[in-house]
């Protein structure tokens, strides 16, 4: 095993560590100070959301999309604390995906732990932003890029993607070209948009390999998750209660998919997927267009 790739796992490993710790301190501080606010334990609901979405996630359906859909339908928590609960809560599942994924697939390791650290970076900015966010904004926001998550899903059921070819490196131009993307996917994955179909997109156009490009979207999101997370955390604007429902649901999830079922026919799910995201999509959009120019963030839950 090469030095990078090395680095890469250790990267993950304790970014995931750290970040827990960060968070889990955080929480216990402001349960200290707000005793009339106990802990709360993940609901069935909060649990089988995590495991469902994580479940297709390993499989490659994305997580993102899907978690908001439900979250919407279920009633589980308020719009403007759905984008840092998705950064929190899936961010175990997905560096077990990411450890996977790079193990068994094939791919450059520089070209890897270059795209990664562009992905972090761009997280890094911009959970800054979205963090600060009213109701409003963020509704908006998700209602966007959910349609945007929708097209792309669309255009891969009706083959429309560009189909790869055999690179599972990339070097001069490609390279960077293929980092100021991810570094801008990164941003992006603060707002709600998963990062799996455009990464399909862009890594297919600039030559890499189909397999090749799932490690890069897996540990893209797994090093975009806490830098991103981080900054959600600070500004209390995700509902803990709901992460720990997706992590611990999730982390179940993942292992079950990796190990157990490893492959499903899932061409009429991907279907429904993009049904109800745009479904979704239209309502957050509906909302945000009615909504005031500035509405008070709930606590979280």
């Amino acid at each position: 095993m090469s030095p990078i790739r090395m680095i890469i796992y250790a990267v993950l490993v304790l970014s995931g560590v750290a970040f827990s710790a960060f968070a889990i301190g955080r929480e216990r501080r402001r349960i200290a100070e707000d005793r009339a606010r106990p802990p709360g334990r993940p609901t069935g609901k909060e649990l089988g959301v995590g495991f469902i979405t994580d479940f297709f996630d390993t499989l490659g359906i994305g997580s993102f999309a899907p978690t908001t859909a439900l979250y919407r339908a279920l009633k589980i928590i308020p719009d403007e604390l759905i984008p840092g609960t998705l950064m929190v809560g899936h961010m175990i599942p997905t560096i077990a995906q990411a450890v996977i994924y790079i193990t068994v697939i094939e791919v450059d390791p520089l070209t890897l732990a270059l795209l990664l650290a562009a992905a972090a970076a761009g997280a890094w900015l911009g959970g800054g932003v979205v963090a600060k966010l009213d109701r409003r904004r963020v509704q908006l926001g998700m209602g966007c890029a959910l349609m945007l998550a929708a097209t792309i899903m669309l255009a891969g059921l009706l083959g429309l993607l560009p189909p790869g070819r055999d690179l599972i490196a990339l070097h001069g131009g490609k390279l960077v070209a293929g980092i100021v993307g991810n570094f801008v996917l990164g941003a992006l994955m603060n707002i709600g948009i998963g990062a799996y179909a455009p990464s399909l997109i862009m890594f297919g156009l600039l030559g890499m390999n189909v397999k090749s490009i799932f490690p890069i979207m897996m540990g893209s999101c797994a090093v975009i998750m806490p830098a991103g997370g981080v900054q959600f955390v600070r500004a209390g604007s995700y509902s803990p209660r709901a992460a720990l429902g997706l992590t611990l649901g999730g982390f179940v999830g993942v292992l079950i998919a990796a190990f157990v079922v490893r492959e499903l026919p899932l061409a009429v799910v991907k279907w429904m997927v993009v049904a109800v995201v745009l479904i979704t999509a239209s309502s957050l959009l509906r909302a945000g267009l009615r909504a005031p120019a500035s509405t008070p963030s709930m606590p979280a839950a």
